[in-house]
């Protein structure tokens, strides 16, 4: 599993809306979708001259300058940098095999898998910050796609929403309510996308996770999934008022 794989990976299964290409940059599109789908990459040579070229490009979209750096790009990171871009959430790429994750399915009705969302779904994912932005960019991806509504109670407790890019699946949004986190909602939906990624025929499951999401981190970490990837934004400090 290459850098260039992941990375690709992660973009097919969380789309921006367009993508435009200019000088060495790919400009993102990101229609209020968050980061991810928002952040110009640096695609070809860097030089610092080309910055301002990706700045004007980002403005032109209606959006803040915004840079993903990722592993090996040291000089456009010190360059940033150098221009007062402030490094801004450190992210962790961990994959795990969805065959071990999958080994112990969840117990019945603990967890299932369904596309399209059920209202229920999208109301979990508005309380925990996730609205119709971030569900255009679910409604975007073209390949093989399911939610996951996690139960416990016999209450809905949490979602995921999991996506396939060749043998990669990816989860995105995973959203527990306050009242059952640390209660093994979220095993079990990861348990269910695990199986799902398995019948779809992917090898791996991955998730993204900022570094700073410490319970996040446990979770995964109890699920045996590793650090393959990671990369950081950079981006301007807003101005006090």
């Amino acid at each position: 599993m290459t850098a260039d794989r992941l990375f690709a990976g992660q973009e097919t299964t969380w789309p921006p809306a367009f993508r435009h290409m200019t000088g060495p940059w790919c400009l993102r599109d990101g229609q209020g979708g968050g980061k991810r789908v928002s952040a110009a990459t640096l695609e070809g040579a860097f030089t610092p001259e080309a910055i301002p070229e990706a700045e004007t490009g980002m403005v032109r979209l209606g959006q803040t300058p915004l840079f993903m750096v990722k592993p090996g790009e040291d000089a456009l990171d010190a360059a940033l940098n150098a221009r007062g871009y402030l490094r801004v959430d450190p992210v962790k790429i961990l994959s795990g095999s969805a065959a071990a994750i999958a080994a112990e399915p969840p117990p019945p009705l603990a967890a299932f898998t369904v596309w399209k969302p059920l209202a229920i779904m999208t109301e979990l994912w508005a309380e925990n910050g996730i609205g119709p932005a971030r569900m255009a960019v679910m409604d975007r991806v073209q390949g093989p796609k399911t939610a996951v509504l996690g139960r416990r109670k016999d209450r809905a407790a949490g979602t995921a929403f999991v996506a396939l890019e060749r043998d990669m699946a990816f989860v995105h949004a995973v959203a527990v309510s306050p009242g059952h986190r640390r209660q093994g909602t979220a095993v079990n939906m990861m348990r269910a996308a695990a199986q799902w990624a398995l019948d779809h025929g992917a090898s791996t499951l991955n998730v993204l996770v900022t570094e700073d999401n410490h319970a996040a981190l446990a979770l995964y970490a109890s699920l045996n999934m590793t650090n393959v990837g990671q990369y950081h934004y950079r981006m301007i400090a807003p101005q006090k008022a």
